[in-house]
């Protein structure tokens, strides 16, 4: 079947999904056409509306908006024989969709709607109804399964709702392009999508339009997500569960909504294997939440710190560290949550320091900085218009390993002349050499320098406001700032007019710790990003 030029005009647009269940004060036919109204004078290229009474209302309505055709998208859900609802389980839901005017039906294609014949079903609606059809899945093969099957759309709906997708917490742009990438008929983003740049990053992944529901036609959900948001920031009587794993000590406490951290400990990092560590984490994270209930203080959800590069939708590490166990796919966010009952949001160690600024400490008035962690390797984290970065595949901020001396030390990470070894703990206390003030401040200038060397690049290339120093090496070290500040400006073209302050991190010892509980915090402020 040739998809129809109304449907065609939806390509790179967005189509708005006006449904409401039952127990919502805007559930019934009339208030969803004016929602759909909104939309269409809003600018939405097309709808996605529950049930016929619906679909006749929107199109009465919303027609009457523009003299431009404004397709609609329509579903049936019911609930289905396993007492759990259904998107459009039975042939008769999709003939009364199109009688009221539907220009295509979606229905649900995935593992569970195949066991109600949802492929069969597909064929047929297109075969005697005539009508464009819609597939709903999770997975490619799910996808794939209803191309095969003849559905003229696929949509990622379900992504994140069904058994086998419960890991994804939030909109999947990476799954929308590998969707993209295996399949020929159009993919359309739908599901999790809370903001504009998740909308846009669908459409740079490949989709031929998106949808966007509840961001947008759901009041009351709109507003839990402000006041969530709202109790995270400020909530007296709150907290949140920070941990900080490394690969000798694993420091913990709760974490007060101004970034004090209280019950504070250190435990001695298990690494007998992936098990016993992901174990112990859980264990930790439960007698955080005990201590929290101890002190009348409600934790709203946990952070972790970690070693490695996790994939903050889903709290994997997609690549661990040899300082920690069989690390690289470890499902620590579901691992823990299992424990404590709590959203657990988990990030890179020297980006969860750089959120712990801009939530906590010296970066808070900056919209655009560079935290930089001097310990026993060399981190960073930057933000961009109030935004953390982390790169395509999560993996950014790897300032430790520029080459700052070609052909120089080895580094953990199998080149030489990185940063790390000329800039870390070790470094500084080969620099000093002995005791003695003299020895104490020529080191400090020999760090200093090639950190500087190390810094030239990600200044020209990210042009930061701030550079904020933390970790054990920076810690109190005021002396390392003016150090730094003197060798950026003999290195870095047009240092005077960047007006680049070098701060330290006022976060101390248990940054690590409060910038945990940041994560969290940001995380349940911000579910979809931060």
């Amino acid at each position: 079947m040739s998809i129809p030029a109304s449907l065609q005009m939806l390509r790179g647009r967005l189509i708005v999904s006006c449904q409401a269940w039952e127990d919502d004060p805007f559930h019934g036919p009339g208030r969803m056409a004016l929602f759909a109204r909104a939309a269409v004078e809003g600018g939405a290229a097309g709808l996605r509306a529950n049930g016929p009474d619906d679909v006749r209302e929107i199109k009465i309505v919303a027609q009457a908006c523009l003299p431009v055709y404004v397709p609609v998208i329509a579903i049936q859900k019911r609930m289905a024989a396993d007492g759990r609802i259904l998107i459009t389980p039975e042939f008769d839901d999709a003939a009364a969709l199109a009688a009221a005017g539907a220009d295509a039906i979606a229905l649900d294609c995935t593992a569970r709607g195949r066991s109600f014949a949802a492929l069969e079903r597909l064929a047929r609606i297109r075969r005697e109804l005539g009508v464009p059809v819609a597939a709903d899945i999770a997975t490619v093969e799910e996808a794939q399964a209803a191309e095969r099957a003849g559905a003229d759309f696929v949509l990622s709906t379900m992504r994140g709702y069904t058994a086998e997708t419960a890991h994804v917490k939030s909109f999947d742009a990476q799954f929308v392009a590998e969707l993209v990438n295996r399949l020929h008929v159009p993919v359309i983003a739908e599901g999790r999508i809370w903001s504009r740049r998740e909308a846009q990053a669908a459409l740079e992944a490949g989709a031929f339009a998106v949808v966007v529901g509840s961001a947008i036609t759901r009041p009351r959900e709109i507003t839990a997500r402000f006041v969530a948001g709202l109790r995270a920031w400020s909530q007296p009587q709150a907290c949140f569960i920070g941990i900080d794993l490394g690969g000798t000590n694993i420091k913990s406490g709760l974490v007060l909504p101004d970034g004090t951290v209280v019950d504070a400990a250190t435990d001695p990092t298990c690494v007998a294997s992936r098990g016993a560590l992901l174990e112990q984490l859980g264990e930790i994270a439960a007698r955080l939440a005990k201590q929290s209930e101890a002190r009348s203080l409600g934790a709203l959800a946990a952070g972790f710190s970690t070693a490695g590069w996790p994939e903050p939708a889903t709290g994997i590490i997609v690549y661990g560290t040899a300082n920690l166990p069989d690390w690289t796919g470890a499902p620590l966010a579901d691992g823990v949550a299992r424990r404590v009952g709590v959203p657990v949001f988990v990030e890179n160690d020297a980006n969860a320091l750089a959120v712990g600024e801009k939530c906590f400490g010296a970066a808070r008035l900056a919209d655009t900085f560079l935290s930089v962690t001097l310990g026993t390797g060399v981190g960073a984290g930057f933000y961009a218009g109030g935004r953390l970065l982390r790169g395509a595949r999560w993996q950014g901020n790897q300032l430790g390993h520029i080459v700052v001396e070609p052909g120089g030390l080895p580094c953990t990470c199998g080149q030489r002349g990185c940063l790390e070894p000329y800039a870390n703990a070790a470094a500084l206390a080969r620099y000093a050499g002995a005791d003695g003030e003299h020895h104490a401040s020529a080191a400090m200038a020999t760090l200093a320098g090639y950190l500087a060397r190390g810094l030239k690049p990600a200044v020209q290339l990210l042009d930061p406001e701030l550079i904020v120093l933390a970790g054990g090496v920076a810690e109190d070290n005021v002396r390392l700032a003016q150090e730094l500040s003197v060798a950026l400006a003999a290195i870095v073209p047009r240092w005077a007019e960047r007006r680049i302050e070098v701060r330290l991190s006022a976060l101390g010892y248990h940054g690590g710790v409060a910038g945990a509980g940041a994560v969290a915090r940001a995380g349940i402020a911000y579910p979809r990003g931060r």
